[in-house]
């Protein structure tokens, strides 16, 4: 049976109805969508965001500068900073960009794959289109569950609250509430069904490819603690594309991004072209500050740093608290910081090798990236001990290449759960402000935070959804 239909321009979409109607549509002109290639072409879409202000500041990764922090009513940026469990979070999170904007990317990959086999065409087209779709929805399941949710346990997975699934295009849907658990299979569902449809070369780089949509099944698994998936998955997305981009050859012979801009699509490394808040990408100063501890960790000699970050604007940073701000365009070079790449694949794969206990296969894999970042020193390391060693240097290294959007956040939340690998993140601040007095500031492994609640205009909207932590609704 023929359906047309009438696809309103998504750049434009507000989502104001959360779960119990996730979606409402803003006419700002429209799209008759009628053939295959048609929903084919809706896969594409360039100006992908997710804006994390609702928890950036919950690693130890990121920093603040001392006047947006000092003097300032409570805000969701300064009680996460301050690891504050005492406030009411709910009420101060009366919206979210990022919850609304994945549920928006959810709703379109669901008319997609609702509409798409009813339309006039090839049927391969249609089935690629399908496929396309159903990766992008698991990508943004799988966001919303990593930061709404508890880190996947196996052995409570099966109760602990997740999100709302949505699997269909409907926008008068009341979903209830999934387990973590619920989640995860639904994830790994999509991910297998669209795997043998996809292509290893897609037409355009918004087009998820087979090396992301296996990136992105070794990271479920990961995440799952399933090393032998996981490891078996970043083999097949090193298979399709396995090339690191060489900063150091860029830095040293190429003048770098002053120089030689590199765009999205120019970046050989990068499986997914999506943006942490748009096209003006990182290029805030004052909001995209990094720590003095993870300044430490980059040392002297890494291209990541050297190249990418100022540490003498006082504009942006408190000079003297040895914080570094990303100072470079998104035109001048395209640094993926929500998206995946190859490197981040790497990474897997070297955990992934350490925790069955090849230490010397994971250190192979580090150093291979290492030999592409580091200008000089000490490139190539030595193989530990012991498989915690290995481990620490494999997660630093994930925070060094994964630096900026929600990587690190996941991370801490997933190996928290590990008391080998658990993390108590300690903040002493202010740094240079000596008129206030100096706080330690501490978040505990366990520490209710890392959950964050649903947005307060969501739990009014559906009453079928409730919160994953202990706060309080105050309605």
């Amino acid at each position: 049976m023929k359906k047309n239909i009438i696809i309103i321009a998504f750049l434009a979409l507000i989502l104001t109805g959360g779960c119990k109607k996730y979606t409402d549509l803003t006419p700002t002109g429209s799209l008759l969508v009628e053939t295959a290639q048609d929903y084919y072409e809706l896969v594409s879409y360039p100006n992908r965001a997710y804006l994390i202000s609702n928890f950036q500041y919950l690693v130890d990764d990121m920093w603040m500068k001392e006047s947006n922090f000092i003097g300032i009513t409570p805000n969701i940026n300064t009680v996460h900073f301050s690891f504050n469990e005492s406030v009411d979070r709910v009420s101060l999170i009366s919206s979210s960009n990022f919850y609304e904007r994945s549920y928006v990317y959810i709703n379109r990959w669901n008319t997609i794959i609702s509409l798409v086999d009813g339309s006039k065409g090839d049927d391969n087209v249609k089935a690629l289109a399908k496929a396309e779709a159903k990766v992008l929805r698991a990508f943004d399941h799988f966001l919303l569950v990593n930061v709404y949710a508890k880190a996947y346990n196996a052995a409570t997975a099966a109760t602990d609250g997740g999100i709302c699934i949505m699997d269909k295009y409907d926008l008068e849907a009341q979903p209830v509430k999934s387990t973590v658990a619920q989640v995860y299979d639904f994830i790994q569902k999509d991910l297998d069904d669209a795997l043998p449809y996809l292509q290893t070369q897609p037409s355009d780089p918004y087009h998820p490819s087979l090396a992301f949509a296996w990136a992105l099944k070794a990271k479920v698994h990961l995440f799952k603690r399933e090393i032998a998936q996981a490891k078996a998955a970043c083999e097949k997305s090193l298979s399709y594309n396995n090339q690191i981009f060489d900063l150091v050859n860029y830095t040293t012979k190429q003048g770098g991004p002053s120089v030689t801009p590199i765009i999205a699509p120019n970046n050989p490394e990068v499986l997914s072209y999506m943006y942490i808040q748009g096209y003006n990408e990182t290029n805030f100063g004052y909001t995209w500050l990094i720590s003095p501890e993870l300044r430490e960790l980059f040392g002297t000699n890494d291209a990541r740093f050297n190249m990418f970050f100022n540490t003498t604007s006082a504009s942006f940073l408190d000079i003297g608290s040895n914080a570094a701000y990303y100072n470079v365009a998104y035109t001048r070079f395209f640094y993926p910081t929500v998206g995946l790449k190859t490197t981040e694949v790497y990474l897997m794969q070297a955990e992934c090798l350490a925790r069955e206990g090849d230490l010397a296969g994971a250190m192979a894999v580090v150093n291979k990236l290492r030999e592409k970042r580091i200008l000089s020193g000490t490139i190539t390391l030595p193989v530990p001990a012991t498989r915690k060693e290995t481990m620490d240097i494999i997660i630093n290294e994930r925070r060094k290449e994964l630096f900026l959007g929600f990587n690190r956040f996941m991370d801490l939340k997933r190996l928290n759960t590990e008391p080998e690998y658990a993390k108590t993140v300690v903040r002493k601040y202010p740094i240079v402000n000596k008129t206030v007095p100096q706080q330690t500031y501490t978040l505990l492994p366990t520490s209710r935070l890392y959950i964050i609640p649903f947005p307060l205009n969501v739990l009014k909207k559906n009453p079928n959804l409730t919160l994953n932590t202990d706060e309080k609704l105050p309605f």
